[in-house]
């Protein structure tokens, strides 16, 4: 009875989540424009596919295993969610409930999380979960993203309200830490019927991030900003550190398009964050590369020696740019740096990886700002950190956008319906 009730739920899945996660309208479309010889949701699948093959149970917790409570498994299962809305496989399902359920106790507790750390990167998590929950109405999962939602009632936060991006991270709030809070927040709100002055608070998160990190010069955003203003890598007059790491923006674009999913249509907050979305934009396509249409690790330094071609950043700006356009957010002028873009990813940065299997290559593994990197460097936010950090194939951070990009662009069309 209980593997009846199992397949039942497996196979109605992708209708149940379809229209919480991602909008896959069923009918007739516009012909839809192909790179390499397939479709961008093909090619999502394909990517989809080579990387669950590649990660196979190495996600989902074990007593003596070493996977972790993670960000990055957070955005993968995630984007395997809004692939199954829209091309529904059991299998993307099953996978997600694996990598992420597995950590989630009958009571609600979440082996490995520290609230205590007040770890913004560990509320990403929380997305899957509430939609696990929405696709079995598992008591467990709502129990969790209640535990995750306590971390933002005692958070610590900057003298105007922000939030910190950890607790070892005093009186900072970084690009990064918007995109793992915000939407999770916001939809969590609107779910379980939180009051107006979440959505308040939400708002201020991403106001404060436009006040404070955004350069009029350039048109991008500082990767991270000291509130107090006494970090080694802080300007002391601005706070804001001094590059712009094309990741960074990246996920300050996705935090905008996401959280606007959530957002209440009447709230007096919702054109400030279309109107923050379409200032980044215009900053983003700047500084697009020209002939690939790709981004580069240090967004304003293209071809400077050290400086490469980064593919998560690249995945996140056609994504975000292009459910822009699919949402009206943005004008239709976007479409062809969007196309552009995704195909530049198509043909530099996908490669074959053995029989139907398929990478993506060029990935910054990982940055931050202060302390030391694994090699013992400062985290300074300077040009020569930021590309000295390693380069990776099938980061979860490239591999979880690139497939919400094919899902994105596959509805470009000729019209902004989907």
């Amino acid at each position: 009875m209980e593997q009846t009730l199992r397949r039942a739920i497996l196979l109605f899945a992708p209708i149940i989540i379809s229209l919480s996660l991602v909008s896959c309208a069923t009918k007739s479309k516009p012909e839809v424009r192909t790179y390499s010889g397939a479709t961008p949701l093909q090619w999502s699948g394909r990517l989809a596919d080579s990387e669950m093959t590649r990660l196979d149970d190495s996600l989902d917790w074990k007593p003596d295993g070493k996977a972790k409570w993670s960000y990055t498994s957070g955005l993968f299962t995630l984007c395997l969610l809004k692939l199954n809305a829209c091309a529904p496989n059991p299998r993307y399902v099953t996978f997600a409930e694996n990598a992420i359920g597995s950590f989630i106790s009958p009571d609600g507790t979440i082996q490995g999380y520290r609230p205590d750390e007040y770890q913004l990167d560990a509320l990403n998590p929380g997305k899957t979960v509430l939609a696990l929950w929405q696709i079995t109405h598992d008591p467990r999962y709502q129990k969790a993203a209640t535990l995750l939602m306590q971390q933002l009632a005692t958070q610590p936060r900057t003298p105007d309200g922000g939030f910190w991006h950890k607790e070892r991270y005093t009186n900072q709030m970084w690009l990064d830490g918007l995109y793992m809070a915000d939407p999770f927040y916001a939809e969590y709100a609107g779910l379980f019927g939180k009051p107006e002055s979440a959505f308040d608070d939400v708002a201020k998160q991403i106001r404060l991030i436009d006040e404070h990190a955004y350069d009029p010069k350039t048109g991008l955003f500082f990767h991270g900003w000291d509130a107090v203003k006494v970090q080694s890598w802080a300007n002391p007059v601005t706070g804001c550190s001094s590059n712009f790491w094309g990741r960074a923006v990246g996920w300050y674009a996705m935090a905008l398009v996401d959280v606007l999913d959530y957002f209440p249509a009447n709230h007096p907050a919702r054109p400030q964050i279309v109107a923050t979305l379409q200032k980044l934009a215009a900053g983003v396509v700047k500084y697009q590369d020209p002939e690939t249409g790709l981004w580069w690790q240090v967004m304003d330094r293209g071809g400077r020696k050290g400086n490469y071609l980064e593919a998560t950043a690249s995945a996140m700006f056609v994504y975000a740019l292009a459910k822009g356009v699919n949402h009206g957010y943005l004008s239709r002028n976007y479409v062809p740096a969007i196309e552009k873009g995704y195909a530049g990813i198509i043909q530099n940065l996908i490669k074959p990886d053995g029989k139907n299997s398929w990478s993506l290559t060029q990935c910054c593994s990982v940055a931050g700002l202060g302390f030391k990197n694994s090699a013992g460097l400062p985290r300074d936010g300077s040009f020569d950190y930021y590309v000295s950090e390693p380069v990776v194939s099938d980061d979860l951070k490239g591999v979880g956008p690139f497939i919400l990009a094919g899902i994105e662009v596959q509805h470009l069309g000729g019209s902004n319906k989907w």
